[in-house]
């Protein structure tokens, strides 16, 4: 199992990044693929057409996101925790992600780096 760790930024305010991350619409929007997302914690959510599912189990509105990301089977749960913090140039995001089975870490750094985050970068860059 590993732990990742990395800081994004992002050109707009912490409040929008929190809704594009939360709201199934816009989620749909910059990813390009049906999403199912709800601010409710224990809800479950699906991202990139079921790529990545889980529950979701914290949100505090525009500044932190909770989630159990699954793996299948694992003894410790795999935890997403997003911080969005304001910056000079729009909105710093400390992502934090643990217990990562060893198989799938360099598919998620990387889905973090590209997938993720970077395609949410470059809807705000147009």
């Amino acid at each position: 199992m590993k732990d990742y760790k990395k800081y994004y930024i992002i050109p707009a305010e912490p409040e929008e990044v929190y809704s594009a991350l939360t709201n199934p619409n816009e989620l749909e929007i910059w990813t390009g693929d049906p999403a199912e997302m709800s601010t409710e914690p224990g809800s479950e959510f699906s991202l990139w057409d079921g790529s990545i599912a889980g529950k979701n189990l914290e949100f505090e509105a525009g500044k932190k996101i909770v989630q159990e990301w699954y793996f299948g089977e694992q003894e410790e749960p795999s935890i997403v925790t997003i911080k969005l913090h304001p910056h000079k140039y729009g909105t710093s995001a400390e992502l934090r992600h643990t217990n990562i089975p060893d198989e799938a870490f360099q598919d998620i750094s990387e889905g973090w780096d590209e997938s993720y985050f970077g395609a949410l970068i470059g809807f705000y860059e147009g």
